[in-house]
């Protein structure tokens, strides 16, 4: 009886520029705005006036796969919602910050708890209350849809948008400067 042939090995497709990689090599923590960034930052609301939100399972994964290499997931957001928590918890995401416009402090109290500064952290936004994060840290990302100044200022603009994958894109990136990608890449796929 004929075996069938072995599967070949997985080969990694994604590429970033080597400086980017560079920049993400030290990355502990990485802070990301919600709506814009994990949401397609459409505000939605039922009939009760509950807040509504969509969030992608890739950037869920993503998110998880930092935390499978010691990285820090933190949520700094303008906005609170039932919802919005339900996710993170599910997520495991515990340090957060919600309700507040004053991102920088917020996130630096985080930086504190976890015993890092700003050359150690990585940040997501889309709008002027997400430039304070962006301005210090060691790599700023922004979704396509963000407001000018932010795609002007940030290191890396992804190329999925919003709630459809630009968290996923920043975790990848943050993967394969680690030098883990590749086999947390093999590994999904045995």
């Amino acid at each position: 009886m004929n075996q069938p042939a072995p599967l070949p090995p997985l080969k990694p497709v994604l590429q970033f520029p080597p400086e980017l990689l560079l920049r993400a090599q030290a990355i502990k923590v990485v802070f990301f705005d919600v709506d814009g960034v994990l949401t397609d930052g459409g505000l939605y609301f039922s009939e009760a006036g509950e807040t509504i939100k969509r969030f992608h399972t890739l950037d869920g994964h993503g998110i998880k796969l930092l935390q499978r290499i010691g990285v820090t997931p933190a949520v700094v957001s303008g906005r609170d919602s039932a919802p919005l928590r339900q996710r993170l918890a599910a997520l495991g995401v515990t340090h957060c910050r919600f309700g507040t416009e004053d991102k920088r402090p917020a996130a630096e109290s985080i930086l504190a708890e976890l015993g890092l500064d700003w050359s150690q952290a990585a940040a997501m936004g889309d709008d002027w209350p997400d430039l304070p994060m962006l301005r210090r840290c060691a790599l700023a990302v922004a979704p396509p849809a963000a407001q000018a100044e932010l795609l002007a200022l940030a290191h890396h603009v992804t190329r999925a948008g919003g709630g459809m994958g630009a968290a996923r894109e920043l975790c990848d990136l943050i993967l394969v400067a680690s030098g883990r990608y590749a086999s947390l890449l093999e590994e999904a796929a045995a």
